[in-house]
């Protein structure tokens, strides 16, 4: 058993007959009325994200978990495969589990999260950033400089993200895992 003054991000805990980790939370202290910590909540079994406030000093069951490094292989529609790099065992997870699917590049290490009590997956932590090469944009229109300008551009994965006017086709782009927006170009 632990207490929100245990919570953090990444955390696994049981609620509401279901396991829930911990996306993102904040612990507030009003000038009138108990602390309370406000959380998003994702369902690893569902994927559905909730919003849950607890009172300060509010029991909560965590759920043991333990990491593993896992190589991401291929998808398969909408299973994606995993092996690991320590024993060479195969694993498929749904891309509901996923937090950023449409950022896994094959052959990327990620770190999966697994129940220590049945040994089920439970989620997939991404590398912070990853780097993926530009295949599709639209030249960068010369004077069209106003602040902080961007354009839609697709990565070698397929996913879309905006990038500043100046990124062209070829070009290597830091993209971060959680917010899937562009953070800089990576030079060669």
């Amino acid at each position: 058993m632990a207490s929100t003054s245990d919570i953090r991000k990444g955390l696994c805990i049981k609620y509401n007959h279901d396991i829930f980790k911990i996306v993102e939370f904040l612990h507030v202290k009003p000038g009138k009325g108990p602390a309370f910590v406000r959380t998003k909540l994702k369902s690893v079994t569902t994927g559905k994200v909730i919003d849950n406030t607890f009172s300060a000093g509010h029991k909560i069951d965590d759920v043991r978990v333990e990491t593993r490094s896992y190589q991401y292989l291929y998808a398969d529609g909408d299973t994606f495969h995993f092996m690991n790099t320590d024993d060479y065992n195969q694993i498929t997870l749904e891309k509901s589990s996923l937090d950023s699917p449409d950022l896994l590049k094959e052959g990327q290490v990620v770190t999966i999260l697994f129940n220590t009590e049945d040994s089920m997956p439970l989620s997939v932590d991404m590398p912070a950033s990853v780097i993926l090469e530009v295949t599709h944009t639209e030249p960068g229109v010369k004077g069209n400089t106003a602040t902080n300008a961007t354009k839609p551009a697709t990565v070698e994965t397929g996913a879309r993200i905006n990038v500043p006017l100046f990124i062209n086709e070829g070009d290597k782009i830091k993209v971060d895992a959680e917010k899937g927006a562009y953070m800089e170009r990576v030079k060669e």
